[in-house]
Formats: structure tokens, sequence, C-alpha cells
């Protein structure tokens, strides 16, 4: 066998569906039908897990830190409540938007994310989410500032299904927009593109001298990663039909980092399984300690810090890598 053709049987095999993923999305479908009470706080779960999966692309498999994720969140939250606002209310047309401008945000500040190391990344990233807070806050004509973006209008999702108080469209829609970026987030990190992408991460000197172009890779999984924040931010603007200032605040940049390193960094269902946790933890601790429930959650991170998160939840990470033979 030619080496050409060993490399892609390679490709072939890593790329191949294990069954504790399968396991993973068919439990994932049933929920809609097995917790029907519960598809409001699903909802936040995949939305969550859509915003982590897209901080893990840049953290966990290109190496990038970032502190000022939620500014691509923000950004495709406000280009879709502006659009409904406006009377450009289908929901896939929004999502489209907020994708597209979350995207061309993320290639222009990629070019100053990469000219420095990890502490000048993290400064750089912190700062442009800063920038955005309080132009989103100083632009009230268009954002509507502390008060809110108010006044949306979502349409029905594909012109039938109109979004009820209730979650369900909404839980349907969110979860099969996860799934559909989850599959392709999956069949780019599996393809010569993203094991160049990991390359990069693990040795950037080797990379580029054998003729891999290093910031260019870095500068496309930064776009993408951005697309993906974007539509988070627009499917929890279309959602709600409410977006706040909130959505760009640095304490969503904070949560979905620690959602990643709780459900892992690396292995794409990281961000997935840290969503789950984070959330149904914090559902669970606020009607329990309604007043002291940040404590709680507070100290289970401290205690990932000491114990280490893989010997707490190292168990499905080891399942979802595991080689079909």
């Amino acid at each position: 066998m030619t080496p050409a053709l060993q490399a892609g049987a390679a490709l072939a095999a890593l790329g191949r569906w294990r069954w504790p993923e399968l396991v993973f999305w068919a439990a994932a479908g049933a929920s809609w039908f097995l917790w029907p009470d519960q598809h409001l706080l699903l909802n936040e779960v995949a939305i969550l897990g859509l915003f982590a999966l897209s901080l893990d692309l840049v953290l966990g498999f290109g190496g990038i830190i970032s502190l000022g994720h939620a500014a691509f969140f923000g950004c495709g939250a406000y280009v879709a409540g502006i659009l409904a606002r406006d009377g450009y209310g289908d929901p896939l047309f929004g999502l489209a938007a907020a994708a597209a401008a979350a995207a061309l945000l993320g290639f222009i500040t990629s070019f100053l994310v990469l000219r420095g190391t990890d502490l000048t990344r993290l400064m750089v990233t912190l700062s442009v989410s800063l920038v955005l807070f309080e132009l989103a806050n100083r632009l009230a004509w268009l954002t509507g500032g502390a008060d809110g973006l108010q006044g949306m209008t979502v349409g029905p999702l594909l012109g039938r299904f109109a979004f009820d108080i209730f979650g369900s469209v909404a839980y349907g829609y969110s979860l099969a927009v996860l799934f559909f970026l989850f599959l392709l987030a999956r069949r780019v990190m599996h393809s010569p593109f993203g094991l160049s992408v990991r390359a990069a991460k693990g040795n950037a000197l080797r990379t580029a001298a054998i003729g891999i172009p290093v910031n260019g890779r870095l500068v496309a999984i930064y776009t993408m990663a951005a697309a993906y924040a974007g539509v988070a931010g627009a499917l929890l603007a279309q959602t709600t039909q409410f977006v706040s200032l909130d959505v760009i605040a640095f304490h969503r940049s904070a949560d979905v980092m620690l959602t990643l390193v709780l459900g892992g960094v690396g292995y794409l269902y990281g961000g997935l399984i840290g969503a789950l946790l984070f959330k149904f933890a914090q559902s669970w601790l606020s009607d329990l300690t309604p007043e002291y429930w940040q404590f709680w959650i507070g100290l289970v991170f401290v205690l990932l810090v000491v114990i280490g998160r893989d010997r707490v939840f190292g168990w499905p990470a080891a399942l979802l890598r595991r080689r079909t033979p």
C-alpha cells in the first residue's frame, strides 16, 4: 500500500463512528420526547454546548487561549436580534447572517490574536470583548443599550413551526443546529486540515518546517470557531426573543471556559458534556440553595483543579476516544 493510501486509511479509521458517540446522540434525540417539561433547560444546554464546542476548536485543537470568546457570541446574538426587530424574522436567515458577521469579526481580529504568546492572546481577546461590550452599551439606538434589544419578532421555523412558551420548537431547533455543526466540526478535525491544526498546536516550528502555513491554519480555525459562537448567540436571541449586554459580558466568556474545562478540552465532546453537567448542576443547586449556589459551583471547580479533572471525569473521554478494532 502506498503512503497516500495508508494516510487515507488512517484518516478513515480516525473518523469512524464509535458506539459511545451513537449512544450519546441517540440519548440527545430521545430527550426531546422523554423530558418535555425540561425543554427550556435543555435548550440552554444545547446552546451552551455549541458555544463550548466553538471554544474547543480554538483552545483544544488550535491552542489559542481566549478570555473574550463572548465577543463572537454577542455579535451573533445582536445581529440575529436586530434583524428580527427590523422585520427580517426568518430564523435560518438570521442564523446565517449571525454566522457570517461573527466569522468576519473573527477573521479580522485573528491577526491581532496570533501576533503574541499566550499571555498576549489572553489580553487581546479580552480587550476585543470589552471594546464590543462598550460599543453595544453606547450605541443604544441600535442595540438597546443597558435596556436590552426589545421588540423582536421571530417567525416560524421553516414557515411552519412557531416558537412556543414551553421551548419545544426552540430545543428541537437548537439541537438540530448543534448536531449539524458538530458533524461539520468532526469532519473538519478528522481531515488533513484538522490534523495540520493539531500539528501546529503541538509544535509550530516543525509544522512550518514541513511546509504547512501555520498562521493560515490558525486564522482559518479561529474564523470557524467565531462563526460557531455567533450561531450559538443567534440561537439564544431567537429562542428567547431578547438580547441584552449580558450576551457579551466577561462572565459569559468565563462560564464557557469553565464549562469546557469541566467536560474536557480537545475531543469535541468535552464542551457538550461540560454544558450538560454545568447547566444541570446550576439548576439543581439554585433550587437547593438559591443564595449560595455559586459557592458550590466554585467549590466543584476548585476540587477539579486540586484532584484533577481526568480522575473525576476521565471515563467519558476514555470511552469516546476508544478506537473501533
